[in-house]
């Protein structure tokens, strides 16, 4: 029987079988695509979170180094009337770009393509001892006491858990009878991937992560996907049957001869599955949400249920914590989603359309003085957008009932060393109890977590030196969870902390 069958073989699918792994626990991941699918790079953010988690496989120093888009390239987001237009504003520190070497984060964000960060959780898959890709199609499956079963291209295959990365039309969803809640937004859009030679040496702007194009004619954004000639756009308001080079002109703002490489017509989903399991069937990634692409948080919030129910499943399935473990992962993670969803559709409510003016289009006279107005508008209403860690690295599990009173937050960062290491990296891959080792809890702690069999790694952390530094705990302990959130805070019964916080109570 296999562990843990995966259906769906995008970021999240691959994701949650590295997070199997990393626990040693085996898994299976289908997907019908034999490649990545390199022309429709749709998620081009890796936010800083997900960057943190990637560095616990040690990918992330990979995904960076084969990012056309060096992280030292930009942090700004440039509004103006074309790409080749007049500069009507700009937006600095987007996306946690610019935390490189900040205590906040043990990495900055990452302007890179989905289908690269998919490339890259695929080799890291097929190189596991833990992990394999199979080439083939869920079609169904049925749940009983001791397993699913799962049909895959005809053929029926057993497991003891699955979880459903098959996105929007999610054969996992049907099969435990979960539904989408929500709706879709009215208004079309049009991506287009094309290939200008000669286009970025013209763009007066120097670089940006976006280029908004605030133009009443055609509004939308354009970016690049590489330092040599190959770029992406939108056209907000724009249907699929529209011509992809007349509207790559006319972002541009120039008749310039461009090779359309490919189009993807699409409209903004707000959708959340009224439940994310059964009781051995669970929903991650666009399986359980779809939230509007603007800032950046789609995929990103699929890595994180990823972990959160990877970590369970390998607790689980590794013999140190009871099924109830699993009963976690919704109260934990909907709400994420949800309020991901609420503040993407926030985001959407204001885009290129609402923000710009005819005048911007006029002469010099007209531009001035439109200029200012427009330029505190696009400030109000797109700052949050691109200025999202408080969502990004903010959100906490506060009230699940694997969380103690006060706890759930991620372990506040900070660089333990100037040359790179992080405080994360002395984490281990079970539960960690950081702090200051010599308070009698801590050997409370130890003491319960090898009589209950729950693997325990510490990291001697006696507090606050000459320099400030976080300082998560509040009674000298904070213990920390696979996935770096913090579960308990020092006060109270350590044995009853660390049964609740792996399910046993």
């Amino acid at each position: 029987m296999i562990p843990v069958l995966i259906a769906g073989g995008g970021p999240v699918g691959l994701a949650t079988a590295l997070e199997l792994a990393h626990h040693g626990v085996r898994s299976i991941v289908v997907e019908p695509r034999t490649e990545v699918s390199w022309l429709r790079p749709r998620a081009k953010t890796t936010s800083a979170r997900t960057m943190e988690l990637f560095r616990r496989w040690g990918l992330a120093a990979v995904i960076r180094e084969r990012a056309p888009l060096p992280v030292a390239w930009s942090d700004e987001a440039v509004f103006a009337t074309s790409l080749l237009g007049r500069e009507i504003t700009r937006i600095g520190g987007c996306f946690g770009l610019d935390l490189a070497g900040d205590d906040l984060v043990a990495e900055p964000g990452q302007q890179v393509a989905q289908p690269l960060v998919e490339q890259v959780l695929r080799e890291a898959v097929a190189a596991s001892p833990h992990a394999s890709l199979y080439a083939g199609r869920v079609e169904g499956m049925r749940e009983d006491g001791d397993g699913v079963s799962v049909t895959v291209s005809g053929r029926e295959m057993r497991a003891e858990y699955v979880v459903g990365c098959d996105g929007s039309r999610s054969v996992t969803r049907s099969a435990i009878g979960a539904r989408y809640e929500g709706r879709d937004d009215a208004r079309p859009n049009f991506n287009v991937v094309f290939r200008a030679p000669g286009l970025a040496e013209r763009v007066p702007h120097g670089p940006a992560v976006h280029y908004w194009v605030l133009s009443p004619s055609q509004p939308g954004l354009v970016g690049r996907l590489d330092l040599a000639d190959t770029w992406w756009c939108i056209g907000q308001g724009v249907a699929g049957d529209a011509d992809p080079l007349l509207l790559v002109r006319a972002l541009v703002g120039d008749d310039i001869d461009a090779e359309v490489l490919a189009t993807d017509p699409w409209k903004a989903r707000m959708l959340l599955a009224d439940r994310y399991a059964g009781d051995r069937v669970f929903l991650a990634g666009d399986s359980a949400h779809q939230n509007p692409p603007w800032g950046g948080h789609g995929f990103n919030t699929g890595i994180g249920d990823a972990v959160n129910i990877g970590w369970r499943l390998a607790a689980v399935l590794n013999g140190w914590a009871p099924p109830a473990l699993l009963r976690g992962y919704e109260p934990e993670r909907r709400p994420v989603a949800e309020r991901t969803i609420a503040e993407a559709a926030q985001n959407m409510a204001t885009l290129a359309p609402e923000v710009t003016d005819p005048r911007l289009a006029g002469d010099d006279d007209a531009f001035d003085e439109a200029r200012p107005s427009v330029a505190a508008a696009v400030e109000r209403a797109k700052d949050s957008e691109f200025h999202s860690l408080d969502l990004v690295l903010g959100y906490t599990y506060a009230g699940s009932p694997h969380i103690c009173d006060g706890a759930g937050e991620r372990l506040p960062h900070r660089w333990l060393a100037p040359g790179g290491e992080s405080l994360y990296d002395r984490l281990g891959r079970g539960f960690t109890l950081v702090g200051d080792l010599s308070l009698p809890a801590a050997a409370d702690t130890i003491k319960a977590a090898a009589d209950e069999g729950i693997p325990l790694d510490t990291w001697h952390d006696p507090g606050p030196g000459p320099d400030p530094r976080p300082a998560p705990e509040s009674n000298g302990l904070a213990l920390v969870r696979p996935d770096q959130h913090i579960a308990w805070k020092g006060e109270g019964d350590p044995r009853a902390a660390l049964r609740r916080a792996t399910g046993h109570a």
